[in-house]
């Protein structure tokens, strides 16, 4: 028998690997608790840590029950997973204070109104009490050290001989293993996910719950996202895309996801959207009928926005964007405040001449200059192009709530002037 949210997920690319043949029985037979971990080791998740995020909220769109784990506890250690070299270690204060954060953007993501629906731990909470002669004795004697050192981040720091792996990083897939077990053991959880990264600490976990509990527990893995150009996924010119929008703000997010190449919007419509299939497969149509319109990467940045900092942030961020780009609508007050943290603003008295306002807001160098952007066509208010260098801005040139207008020269050089 198909498991609904295995097929939902195959549909989706989330899949990359199981540990058995057999899992769409598995999660046929009952509602299977379902966990994957995130480690704390920055005060905000980014947009590479979505894919896990939203596989579990599909196990629980689909009659599963999805434990958040928080690592606080295995954070103090550092996965070697992806790091050519030894990882800075976390205070217990910085790791804890990381945590919360990242409790708060996780739960946007799930309904965890009950413990039945889900649930949301620490990893803290059970391993910093754990006694180490008592672990070594009973969780580290399964463990067999020439398979540990076949693992590939295990592997790859040991080839490197100027860096190595130290034993307080070998140690993390023990760390993770236990943490299934505890899973298991507490919280009937008998499912792991995770990126592919995660392979071997999931199998790890799996093996230990056989070995001590005689049960089964099982992994799901997800793929490692590029771009159609082999650029990772998540990033842009100025770094990672976090999901705190005071690192990465709403509007930010959303020219993120807008600027999506058409070879990728399908994908990530499948990925990051809970978009049904009908009205995915016609926005694919809309790509290859239309591309030019790019309907396809609004919906997508709608929906990512929306789900990351709430409708109506996305709403703001798409009206600002669309007033960027020549759009006439009169802005919300909330449009209005996104587009003054995102664009450079000045306040100015009613009544200043437009070739002075240019060159206070620096789009001129001179009073010479900027009648000669102005004649040659090159300013805008409110994107209606300004040709007399005669002109005054005055109230009678607001538009807008709250005393803005938006000021622009050439295509791309925004300002937003406040009328005092």
């Amino acid at each position: 028998m198909k498991s609904a949210f295995l097929e939902e997920l195959r549909w989706r690319g989330f899949l990359e690997a199981t540990t058995s043949d057999d899992l769409d029985a598995f999660l046929s037979e009952a509602p299977r608790t379902i966990y994957v971990g995130f480690d704390p080791t920055a005060d905000s998740l980014h947009l590479g840590n979505l894919i896990p995020v939203m596989g579990l909220a599909h196990a629980q769109r689909h009659g599963h029950r999805p434990l958040v784990l928080v690592g606080g506890g295995t954070g103090l250690i550092g996965d070697p997973g992806g790091k050519s070299t030894e990882r800075i270690l976390l205070t217990r204060d910085k790791a804890e204070e990381h945590a919360r954060a990242i409790r708060a953007q996780l739960s946007r993501f799930f309904d965890l109104s009950s413990d039945d629906k889900a649930l949301m731990l620490n990893n803290a909470d059970w391993l910093c009490s754990l006694n180490l002669l008592d672990f070594l004795r009973d969780i580290g004697k399964h463990f067999s050290v020439n398979e540990m050192i076949k693992r590939d981040a295990v592997r790859t720091r040991l080839e490197e001989r100027d860096q190595g792996i130290s034993y307080t990083e070998f140690s993390y897939m023990l760390m993770q293993a236990y943490d299934f077990l505890y899973l298991f053991q507490h919280y009937d959880c008998t499912i792991q996910m995770g990126g592919s990264d995660q392979w071997g600490n999931i199998l790890s976990g799996k093996e230990l719950i056989r070995r001590l509990a005689g049960e089964r527990g099982e992994g799901i893995t997800f793929p490692l996202l590029t771009t159609s150009t082999g650029k990772k996924f998540g990033k842009s010119e100025e770094g990672a895309v976090w999901l705190d929008a005071n690192r990465t703000s709403p509007y930010q997010m959303y020219q993120y996801w807008l600027q999506t190449a058409d070879a990728d919007v399908v994908r990530y419509l499948k990925l990051f959207t809970f978009l049904d299939r009908d009205r995915i497969q016609e926005l694919e149509q809309e790509v290859a009928i239309r591309p030019e319109k790019r309907e396809a990467q609004r919906e997508l940045a709608f929906q990512c926005t929306s789900l990351i900092h709430g409708p109506e942030a996305a709403e703001a961020a798409a009206a600002a964007s669309r007033i960027l780009f020549g759009s006439d609508e009169i802005p919300s007050g909330e449009t209005i405040a996104m587009l003054l943290r995102e664009l450079p603003n000045t306040q100015v008295e009613s009544g200043i001449p437009l070739v002075d306002l240019l060159v206070r807001t620096h789009l001129a160098e001179s009073k010479g200059a900027a009648r000669k952007l102005i004649e040659g066509g090159g300013v805008y208010l409110h994107n209606e192009r300004q040709t007399d260098p005669r002109k005054t801005v005055s109230a009678d040139d607001l538009k807008w709530h709250d005393g803005a207008i938006l000021l622009r020269a050439g295509k791309k050089n925004y300002h937003l002037v406040l009328i005092r």
